[in-house]
């Protein structure tokens, strides 16, 4: 009896696990924070009102998607082929969404916005975890860092277009976020695979198109990392066949 009230006594509590989601949702904060305020005043010099605005960080909350919407909502594009384009853009969120399955909250509702939440950024800091932190912390992680982002559009929303005037080209800020944290995982796991694929998957692709180029490079990674897949796999059969 003794023991088992040690070791309830020395497990952490929620509010340790939420303070350590936020500790950790701090740098994808100073990420977060500069795109997000360009998201906002992007959003407004297109004419996209302020609650829509707000909605597609809330509703939608996927970075390079939402930039992506602004040109396409302000032509009055249909919905299908907003749809389309998103679905495009998103899909490299499945491939986030396997190494994690096992860490998901138990609870369904949980479950379910973990999965909606799963940005590149939230994935690249719940990868870097202990594997024994992971389950506790994803849920907090995964509400602050989309904190960030709403908080962050919302005040580019109320600066408006004024800060457009002063710094153009603002929706460069994501694409430096995305090249630090790509940097930052590779320094962590140290694997020039993923690289190797991204570069390879580009460079064929611009061979075929130049307005479907987002896609078609998308469409290679993923037949590159399934043969790859598959590959592994049947190099491991036949090991195990031989002996």
């Amino acid at each position: 009896m003794t023991t088992r009230s040690n070791e309830l006594n020395h497990q952490p509590d929620m509010s340790y696990h939420w303070m350590e989601g936020f500790k950790k949702s701090l740098p994808v904060a100073m990420g977060y924070l500069p795109a997000g305020i360009a998201f906002g005043v992007l959003a407004q010099v297109a004419g996209i009102p302020v609650w829509a605005t707000i909605m597609l960080s809330i509703v939608l909350y996927a970075g390079a998607a939402q930039y992506a919407c602004l040109p396409m909502l302000s032509a009055g594009l249909p919905v299908g082929n907003i749809a389309t384009n998103i679905a495009a853009i998103n899909l490299r969120h499945v491939f986030y969404g396997m190494p994690l399955l096992q860490y998901l909250p138990k609870q369904k509702l949980a479950k379910t916005y973990c999965l909606f939440a799963l940005t590149d950024e939230t994935f690249s800091v719940m990868t870097s975890l202990p594997n024994e932190s992971r389950q506790a912390l994803i849920l907090p992680i995964s509400l602050f860092n989309q904190s960030w982002w709403v908080l962050a559009s919302a005040i580019g929303v109320f600066i408006g277009s004024a800060l457009s005037d002063l710094v153009p080209h603002l929706d460069f800020a994501l694409v430096c976020l995305f090249a630090i944290l790509a940097y930052e995982q590779f320094q962590s796991i140290k694997r020039y695979f993923p690289i190797g694929i991204a570069v390879i998957s580009l460079i064929v692709a611009s061979f075929f198109t130049s307005n479907w180029l987002l896609l078609v490079a998308i469409t290679i990674c993923m037949l590159l990392i399934l043969a790859r897949g598959f590959w592994i796999q049947r190099d491991m059969t036949g090991a195990n066949n031989d002996q």
